[in-house]
């Protein structure tokens, strides 16, 4: 988005938004999936609307909210409190009490976004105001939501989820009911399923796979400390881009998938671009959904945490050195690991581990949300211009994660936008690094030498 854009925003006083009817007063637990340590925050998300004529006079917040209260029905775990039990088990405590709303104006029409209306999001605090405490995972409200007007007609929907109660995919199953319900529907195409125990580890629990993404690994070179001069910037990879990068892999590696291509050129690059010592040993976890993995299949519905983090593994000599095929055979074998073997392993590790967090050191995370129907959640508007996370990376370690998002450019060409949060001197050379493998060879004029 335009980085010198500035604009004043008008808030109400956030709410609490209850379910539109009654609802059960009862304890709900977490699966062993949903309650590790390393979901244990708050996820923003955003949506840009454009104007509809079709919808003139129509108040976006007004439908929003009464929506919203009769999508908490049927999913009244949101309208509770995350509690935590001992043994650090986390639980919601389905109370009714709601989720926090909040109503603004704002003095900026859509198009003063810029052409790419993609993170980062210079005015993330101010369409999406973050109440005081309300930010903890316990005893805090599970959701906020900001839907924030704009001058054309236009209107933000932001919020937060706390990350343990759902992943993208079941944070845009209940997103779609209340789109749903705002566009007049009585009933919602899909009804939750909450069904939580059937990811919890086996009894007794026993680690049958190798889980590199769970090493544990000291931080004896403190590479863990936060760089003081951190800068974002986002990198479209379109289907020009894509072309060019294939044509740096192997005849065997042409059908790769865009995930593998990206994220091996990801990886290599910022391994690259962060100096890293050749003989350290580095990862990129892979967010994998199991939905399609887990057998007996999980009820249609189920809108809890479903992935696993694979890790592909190299030391940071091969992978700089080697060709990009190479990083693209590593993440390709790393996501073919995951089986539901590989996803009841990963239960029992954590249970038997006590909610440890996923291997920081040498490591980068990636989360392709591409196919997770952000900007397809409709309200009565249309589509949105971007769905998908406000950021690159959330949490304490800024830079240690990124998210693949679905966009479609001015030029109506759809890809892929990857933010990316890196030291100052770092992202100088990663963007050279994008470009060497993105863009088109210089044709280099002929030079004809005078015999005179």
């Amino acid at each position: 988005m335009a980085s010198t854009l500035e604009f004043k925003v008008r808030r109400r006083e956030a709410v609490l938004v209850g379910p539109a009817g009654p609802t059960p007063h009862e304890f709900k637990k977490l699966s062993d999936l949903d309650d590790q340590m390393g979901l244990r925050f708050q996820i923003p998300v955003l949506q840009f609307y454009r104007y509809n004529a079709s919808m003139a006079g129509k108040d976006p917040a007004k439908i929003i909210k009464e929506a919203l209260a009769k999508a908490l029905v049927l999913y009244y775990p949101f309208a509770g409190r995350m509690r935590e039990e001992p043994g650090m088990k986390l639980g919601v405590e389905c109370t009714g009490e709601g989720v926090l709303f909040i109503e603004a104006d704002a003095d900026v029409t859509i198009d003063q976004f810029g052409d790419g209306i993609w993170p980062p999001f210079k005015c993330l605090d101010d369409i999406l105001y973050d109440v005081p405490g309300t930010g903890d995972v316990v005893n805090c409200p599970l959701m906020l939501i900001q839907v924030t007007r704009l001058a054309c007609g236009g209107f933000i929907v932001a919020y937060r989820h706390n990350h343990t109660m759902a992943d993208a995919a079941g944070l845009v199953q209940f997103m779609t009911t209340v789109s749903e319900f705002a566009r007049g529907a009585a009933q919602p195409s899909q009804q939750p399923v909450w069904a939580r125990e059937l990811l919890l580890a086996r009894d007794p629990p026993r680690v049958t796979c190798e889980h590199r993404e769970y090493d544990e690994v000291p931080d004896t070179k403190n590479t863990l400390v936060p760089h003081p001069d951190m800068v974002d910037r986002s990198f479209f990879f379109g289907p020009r881009q894509l072309a060019q990068i294939r044509k740096h892999l192997p005849d065997q590696l042409h059908k790769a998938s865009t995930f593998e291509i990206i994220t091996a050129l990801i990886w290599r690059a910022r391994t690259i671009s962060l100096n890293i010592d050749p003989e350290d040993t580095v990862r990129i976890l892979s967010i994998v959904n199991g939905r399609s993995k887990i057998n007996p299949p999980l009820p249609s519905g189920y809108y809890g945490n479903v992935f696993v983090l694979p890790a592909a593994v190299s030391t940071a000599h091969d992978l700089c050195t080697g060709q990009l095929g190479y990083a693209v055979g590593l993440v390709k074998r790393a996501k073919e690991k995951v089986t539901d073997e590989y996803i009841r392993s990963t239960a029992d590790l954590l249970v038997l581990r006590g909610k440890t967090h996923a291997t920081a050191v040498g490591t980068f995370l990636v989360s392709d949300v591409t196919h997770a129907g952000f900007r397809e959640v409709d309200f009565g508007w249309g589509e949105a211009l971007y769905g998908g996370p406000a950021k690159s990376g959330v949490g304490p370690l800024p830079g240690f994660a990124t998210f693949y998002i679905s966009y479609r450019n001015r030029e109506g060409e759809d890809g892929v936008v990857v933010p990316m949060c890196m030291p100052r001197p770092a992202m100088e050379r990663f963007s050279a690094q994008f470009d060497k493998f993105t863009r088109e060879p210089t044709a280099q004029p002929t030079r004809i030498l005078s015999a005179l």
